[in-house]
């Protein structure tokens, strides 16, 4: 007799195979970390003998489900805020919450906790995307799950990179430190068109290439999305995320729930894995995918589960019920999605999905021992028909429960046993999430002062570059006619002039560390300018200065929205300590030079001790790098328009005028 490590024996093995097997009494025989054997027990107890045997009477055998789209180290975050549109949602308390209290050690946890619940759940593997991914590798792998572990990058700030440059730096040296691993493959998360730039996905799919690793990213998760990518871009966030490279190589895209018959069939000639979220999907109120159109159309399908923060669990089981459930009501057709269907969106589907169906997804000789021993008979299950061997189905996607779930093994390695975890403290990681969990507990109920959740609640609201250079010299008339004359000279294309009359209201507070709120009412006074005036609402953060020769580089984010309600609201409503007011006539030109976009204003400051005229040359990047390079072609204009570096001033205007009003 052969010898093999482990065999499991007389259970419901349920193969999930291309001819989709079922072994009513089956076993599986493993040896180290493979499937060697699966079939009848009468045929694989007579052929192998097992260091141990495992009496799997009255359960199924399955393979280990597959999460393919998630945050897990979110599952501190659950319960945190529910019942918001997607952006209040995300940029109102996820961004927020996650840039003060996201760290490695709030990685670790997460991860750590997460890891707990899906191995009680049967899930042996995982998609994530996240921050300080490095932690997320080390808790699944010292849990002993197997991941596909996405660092994410955005042109915003996150957590663990100050810009987007930093962010790909990041996810370069993740995956090299962790590229060859035999359970968690690294990879880069660029996290959606609407939060990244062409370069971020450009760059983050060629390092994918490099490597043979999937790109992680979210697609048309939101009707709002996929409208605002059209008007901005023309295209479809689906064919954007063509269009910039992410389709080059492997690549996992989640949610896609409004994608259209053009996306499906780009997704298909990419061989894209798409993932749906159900529970998530409906929670946020984003729409319901075409799960059925999906797998008519040939796509590799998945499910994830998403986030705990918007889950708010990390189920499995929940997700193929829903899976099997939803196509079901929006069409009418109780034949829409079969249970077997479901089923393989989190197996042999799935592992199609994430590119791995060569390992997992299936119980067959020669994959991974990847596998999940479900208890039948409960309550809720019982009891069982076996008058056709595809009822089974039926009782693991209606009826089972992640409760369920008695034993599982990865790489043929029991992280469950009885239902007793192996690989984890669980006590000890619950008492290490609520000491996380408390500390933004207190931070959140003292969010009243935050005027980011202040003018998130208002709506509509768009984050601007974070990097912002500007010189400002006053000037002569003279001057200004040189400047005029010098844009329209070789080297220098002008892309967009206008005339204007701005009237600016800032907000202040004595405590600068909340930054100041600026409503602009906006006059074009150009020949065949918008007629209506229009009204803006920003919050600046608190500003990075950095003093440059030639110009100054501010690094603060900048928050804005329409301002569609009146001055007295917006007063009573911020309740700013003070208010200065600033009208200015402005000419503009935007520029090209050098192939980099800039605005030159000359500005009259109306009622000012010092009216000017100003010449201000700015421009805005989401790169510090870019920022930098910038300040240099800012002293090559400057030169070109006659102004000496030493006759450049400091200030921004609001400060020029809180100056004037002191002296």
């Amino acid at each position: 007799m052969e010898t093999v490590d482990i065999l499991l024996v007389h259970g419901a093995v349920v193969t999930m195979d291309s001819a989709w097997r079922i072994f009513l009494d089956g076993a599986v025989a493993v040896r180290g970390n493979e499937i060697v054997a699966v079939g009848p027990s009468t045929d694989l107890t007579a052929r192998f003998s097992a260091r141990e045997t495992v009496d799997c009477r009255g359960c199924a055998i399955i393979p280990g489900l597959i999460n393919a789209h998630a945050h897990v180290p979110m599952s501190l975050l659950r319960g945190l805020v529910a019942d918001q549109q997607l952006d209040v949602w995300l940029f109102g308390y996820m961004f927020p919450v996650e840039s003060r209290f996201v760290d490695p050690e709030f990685v670790f946890t997460g991860t750590q906790l997460s890891c707990a619940e899906m191995i009680r759940g049967g899930t042996t593997t995982f998609v994530d995307m996240y921050y300080f991914e490095e932690e997320v590798a080390r808790a699944a792998d010292l849990a002993g799950m197997r991941a596909i572990c996405g660092q994410t990058v955005m042109r915003l700030p996150t957590p663990d990179a100050a810009s987007f440059d930093e962010g790909l730096e990041r996810a370069r040296v993740f995956i090299e430190q962790w590229h060859g691993h035999e359970r968690i493959i690294p990879t880069i998360a660029p996290h959606a068109p609407y939060t990244c730039t062409d370069t971020i996905y450009r760059e983050a799919a060629a390092l994918c290439r490099r490597y043979g690793v999937p790109l992680v990213t979210h697609l048309s998760e939101t009707e709002r999305e996929v409208e605002e990518s059209r008007q901005e871009r023309e295209v479809t966030p689906i064919r954007y995320a063509r269009r910039v490279g992410a389709f080059d190589g492997k690549c996992i895209a989640a949610h896609c729930v409004h994608a259209t018959e053009d996306d499906i069939r780009l997704l298909r000639e990419g061989h894209v894995g798409v993932v749906p979220c159900p529970s998530s999907n409906l929670k946020l109120a984003s729409g319901i995918a075409p799960i059925r159109r999906f797998i008519e159309a040939g796509l590799r399908v998945g499910l994830g589960t998403d986030g705990p923060a918007s889950n708010d669990d990390q189920d499995m089981f929940t997700e193929v019920h829903l899976a099997a459930l939803l196509p079901k009501g929006v069409s009418g057709d109780p034949t829409a999605v079969p249970a077997r269907d479901a089923l393989a969106l989190a197996t042999s589907s799935g592992a199609r999905a994430i590119h791995l169906d060569h390992l997992i997804g299936s119980l067959e000789a020669g994959k991974r021992a990847d596998i999940a021993v479900v208890a039948l008979g409960r309550l809720h299950s019982a009891p069982r028909y076996h008058y056709a061997p595809d009822a089974l189905y039926s009782h693991l996607v209606y009826g089972a429960r992640s409760a369920d779930v008695r034993d599982v093994l990865v790489d043929g390695r029991f992280l469950l046993r009885n239902q007793t975890l192996l690989t984890i403290d669980e006590e000890d990681v619950l008492r290490r999430a609520q000491i996380i969990a408390d500390r933004i507990d207190v931070f959140l109920a003292a969010r009243e002062d935050n005027l980011l959740d202040k003018i998130l609640a208002i709506g509509g609201v768009q984050q601007s570059e974070i990097f912002e250079v500007q010189a400002k010299a006053p000037i002569d008339p003279h001057t200004a006619e040189r400047v005029i004359q010098s844009l329209y000279e070789p080297g220098i294309t002008i892309t967009k002039a206008s005339e204007r009359t701005q009237y600016d209201t800032y907000f202040l507070w004595d405590d600068e560390e909340r930054g100041r709120i600026r409503i602009r009412e906006d006059h074009r006074t150009d020949p065949g300018a918008r007629a209506e005036p229009k009204y803006t609402i920003t919050l600046m953060a608190p500003a990075l200065r950095g003093e440059y020769q030639s110009a100054i580089l501010f690094g603060r984010a900048r928050y804005t929205a329409p301002a569609d309600r009146t001055l007295r609201f917006y007063r009573e409503y911020f309740q700013p300590d003070r208010i200065v007011e600033i009208e200015k006539r402005r000419r503009r030109w935007r520029i090209q030079y050098r192939d980099a976009d800039f605005a030159v204003n000359l500005d009259t400051l109306i009622g000012h001790a010092r009216p000017g005229p100003y010449l201000e040359i700015k421009s805005r990047t989401w790169s510090r790098k870019d920022a930098e390079h910038k300040v240099e072609l800012i002293g090559e204009l400057l030169q070109r328009f006659g102004v000496p570096e030493d006759a450049l001033i400091r200030q921004e205007y609001v400060e020029l005028e809180l100056a004037s009003v002191e002296r």
